[in-house]
């Protein structure tokens, strides 16, 4: 059965971008922008909230900017070639390469992909989003990419769902950045 990942950049006091919505703290050098690449070459499709696919749009067209560099120009690519499904309440169509808008909910769309052949990954990107798929116990993995900062406030990594949830580190990395990748997977 396909996984389901929550994947995000992340403060050290928890948080996805601080408490006026900036992340500027949160870019990656080469290292870890190809451990990105990795991870979503591993991917079959990703869900996206509102905010998030927003600001991912930026992807769908950046292989036009001639100051990009390879690894960009790799994640750009791999980017619009992945299948997106985005979870709004405001939006009524979407744009970009491979991306529809949700038909459903985040349990019925995970629940239609994992019953779809193959076994890459099903990645869910922002806060949001995760956190309604936490509450419905649908997130397989948690992958923290943990940068040295404190932000203060702002929108949280973890989900607040009133429950405690198991958790089993599989994996650790610390880049040369001194960035931190942990991912741990639910126990059941």
């Amino acid at each position: 059965m396909r996984r389901v990942t929550y994947s995000m950049n992340v403060s050290l006091d928890g948080y996805v971008v601080d408490a006026d919505g900036a992340f500027d703290w949160s870019v990656p050098d080469e290292e870890v922008f190809r451990h990105f690449i990795d991870e979503l070459r591993q991917t079959s499709t990703h869900l996206l909230g509102r905010r998030l696919y927003e600001t991912m749009l930026y992807w769908d067209t950046a292989d036009r900017d001639e100051s990009l560099g390879a690894a960009e120009l790799e994640w750009a690519a791999l980017w619009k070639a992945l299948p997106k499904v985005v979870f709004s309440r405001t939006l009524t169509s979407v744009r970009g390469s491979n991306t529809r808008l949700a038909s459903g909910t985040p349990a019925e769309e995970i629940e239609r992909l994992r019953a779809e052949p193959g076994d890459s990954d099903i990645a869910i990107g922002g806060a949001t989003l995760a956190a309604e798929a936490a509450a419905a116990d649908l997130i397989d993995e948690y992958r923290a990419t943990v940068h040295p900062v404190l932000v203060g406030g702002g929108t949280p990594f973890f989900p607040r769902h009133g429950r405690r949830v198991h958790l089993e580190l599989v994996e650790t990395r610390t880049f040369t950045s001194r960035v931190a990748y942990l991912r741990h997977r639910v126990t059941r």
